[in-house]
């Protein structure tokens, strides 16, 4: 779906959906669980704040968190099941917001373009600017960028 098909959806979802929730992890909880076990917690987060209860999750993918009810994993799930999709749009769109706000606090970073994907152009925005706040420690370009900074300025190993 084009980000416009998802920004006509997102509050039709929100109207009709029994319940619904988006939770966001933090960088600093990424960093230290790591990506996958972050999303899993994001999840379970999630699925725990709903109300009511949900008696089975659908999850998109072959990996579950650990939840208090049913859980199915259903692999490309955002295409073949309608709450799958519509919790993947939800949650693009919030993270699209999300992304939207950074770059109007980080402008020098393109958020607003990449939305935080490693593009080719974030790539190269954070090689001349250095990470900032939002970005993942762990990730490996943003480890590689933030061993540059460590360099002595203007050295021969940081040209």
């Amino acid at each position: 779906l084009s980000e416009e098909q998802r920004e006509v959806l997102f509050p039709q979802i929100q109207e009709q959906a029994l319940a619904w929730s988006v939770v966001e992890v933090g960088v600093d909880e990424i960093d230290e669980l790591n990506i996958l076990q972050a999303t899993l917690l994001g999840m379970q987060r999630a699925v725990e704040s709903l109300s009511p209860a949900p008696l089975l999750a659908l999850i998109d993918g072959n990996r579950a968190p650990a939840l208090q009810c049913e859980v199915r994993t259903i692999v490309q799930g955002d295409r073949l099941e309608p709450a799958i999709s519509a919790a993947s749009i939800l949650a693009k769109v919030t993270r699209d917001r999300l992304m939207e706000d950074f770059h109007r606090r980080f402008p020098c970073y393109g958020f607003d373009r990449h939305k935080g994907y490693p593009t080719a152009e974030h790539l190269r925005l954070l090689v001349e600017n250095g990470p900032c706040a939002i970005h993942r420690k762990s990730f490996a370009p943003v480890r590689h960028a933030l061993q540059r900074e460590l360099l002595p300025a203007h050295s021969p190993e940081s040209m």
